[in-house]
């Protein structure tokens, strides 16, 4: 019962920096607004047991890149005046989510009675672990993780190569 009040609790929160994401037109907002939705994300993946996903989810999608699209945000240095006025977005949302909550009202009745009162397994002891990741990683898909890093490494040698014809 307690995990399905957390559940709940970090869906909610997910859900309304998602809102708040799309309804800002500041773009410093609308990317804290998605680092707090990220945040609810890790957290939906620490109830789930999967330590590695919820880890990886903190330190490179709401550390890493959130940090790099502040910088970004900051490097362009938009003023407020260029910005397009926001009107009447708390309205809009709020007329929006009265319209959509007959249909969230269903989506959740129809849940309830799919699952009522399911019992579900418990995971296995490694389960989302970091070594049971790294396992399947480099025993499944070696190959597939080499690519990938070779294709990124290329990619950032075009980027510096740009960079340094430009400047």
């Amino acid at each position: 019962m307690e995990t399905t009040a957390y559940f709940i609790i970090l869906s909610v929160i997910a859900v309304i920096g998602g809102l708040l994401t799309i309804t800002r037109s500041h773009p410093l907002s609308a990317t804290l607004s998605l680092v707090m939705t990220l945040i609810a994300l890790a957290g939906l993946y620490a109830l789930l047991s999967a330590d590695f996903l919820f880890v990886i989810q903190i330190l490179v999608y709401a550390g890493a890149i959130m940090a790099l699209m502040v910088f970004v945000i900051m490097l362009l240095n938009v003023k407020e005046i260029h910005l397009p006025p926001e009107k009447q977005i708390e309205t809009r949302v709020l007329l929006a989510l009265l319209f959509l909550s007959p249909i969230f009202f269903l989506v959740q009745r129809g849940i309830t009675m799919q699952f009522g009162n399911a019992v579900f397994p418990q995971t296995q002891a490694g389960y989302g672990s970091i070594e049971a990741v790294g396992l399947a990683l480099y025993r499944n898909h070696f190959f597939p993780f080499e690519v990938i890093s070779i294709l990124l490494l290329v990619a950032l040698v075009g980027v510096v190569a740009l960079a340094k014809r430009r400047a």
